[in-house]
């Protein structure tokens, strides 16, 4: 079976985001990623906060996968130790962030089992649709 995706320009590929905009998960991942490396900083802590971190995982019937969360911490050590490799991290992270979009299945139920197979403790869901914002 082969399947095609139709291939988005930049202006579809923002109508994708919930908000129609692509603003609100872009603005609400980066707000988490400098708020988890000031931290890390001010308590002169051994991780690294990234966006652009891949891990590799697997699937219940073992297929092999490859994720990438919106917002990683992972341990200076096992950072440095994989940096030149350009592979995906094949250990757990301290904690993985994803922030939902319109997949929110994958978020809630795959990438889920997917980082509790591989040993990632802390897993956290961002589900900002479903919050109220008060003012």
């Amino acid at each position: 079976m082969t399947t095609t995706t139709k291939k988005l320009n930049f202006a579809e590929f923002l109508q994708q985001y919930p908000d129609g905009k692509g603003i609100f998960e872009l603005n609400v991942g980066r707000f988490l990623l400098f708020a988890f490396d000031d931290e890390i900083r001010r308590n002169n802590l051994s991780y690294i906060t990234d966006k652009g971190i891949l891990i590799k995982t697997s699937t219940c019937e073992g297929r092999e996968r490859g994720r990438n969360p919106d917002v990683s911490v992972v341990s200076e050590v096992e950072w440095n130790s994989n940096v030149s490799c350009y592979a995906a991290l094949t250990k757990p992270i301290q904690l993985a962030v994803e922030v939902v979009s319109t997949n929110w299945e994958d978020d809630y139920i795959d990438k889920l089992a997917e980082y509790q197979r591989l040993g990632i403790a802390e897993y956290w869901i961002v589900d900002y649709p479903s919050t109220q914002i008060v003012s």
